[in-house]
């Protein structure tokens, strides 16, 4: 019989498919997936209650003047985050499965942060339906970020690993 794990994936995998209906029988179990039929939902915003607020003629132009510049300094980091990622080479799952760091639980991980990598070094394994998949680093440089943790569902595409890139 399959593990629950293994019936996730399926149901991940049927529903990203264009299949309406999976069967699978092994050994007298057998497991009957059928999509529905497209149903309209129908999504009605909340409405937020609003509160008018008077400002006191007491307060001065003077300290208006420095809010922008408040919000101008809370911006500028996450722009700098921004620049910081989009220099960097993503090594992406090429599939739907479950991400490892290493080949088995008693191993070390084949990578981790600061770690030196060529195109052809293997970085993790994605397994699906039983198949392990190494995945290989495309990139020559240095692992900067290993963005999900060992054991951990990725879906198609979701970024792994943040490699500079040589």
């Amino acid at each position: 019989m399959l593990k629950v794990q293994e019936i996730r994936e399926l149901i991940k995998l049927v529903d990203q498919s264009n299949i309406d209906e999976f069967v699978y029988e092994h050994e007298g179990s057998k497991i009957k997936m059928k999509k529905k039929a497209a149903e309209a939902v129908v999504v009605q915003p909340a409405k937020i209650a609003v509160q008018e607020v008077q400002v006191p003629q007491a307060v001065q132009p003077e300290a208006v003047k420095h809010v922008p510049a408040v919000e101008t300094a809370v911006q500028e980091p996450s722009k700098a985050a921004e620049d910081h990622t989009k220099n960097l080479h993503k090594i992406v799952s090429p599939m739907v499965g479950t991400f490892y760091q290493s080949s088995s639980p008693d191993a070390d991980p084949y990578v981790k942060a600061g770690s030196k990598v060529s195109n052809d070094s293997i970085v993790c394994i994605v397994e699906a339906m039983k198949l392990f998949n190494e995945i290989e680093a495309e990139v020559n440089g240095e692992i900067v970020e290993v963005l999900v943790k060992d054991g951990q569902l990725v879906e198609y595409g979701q970024p792994l690993f943040l490699v500079k890139a040589e």
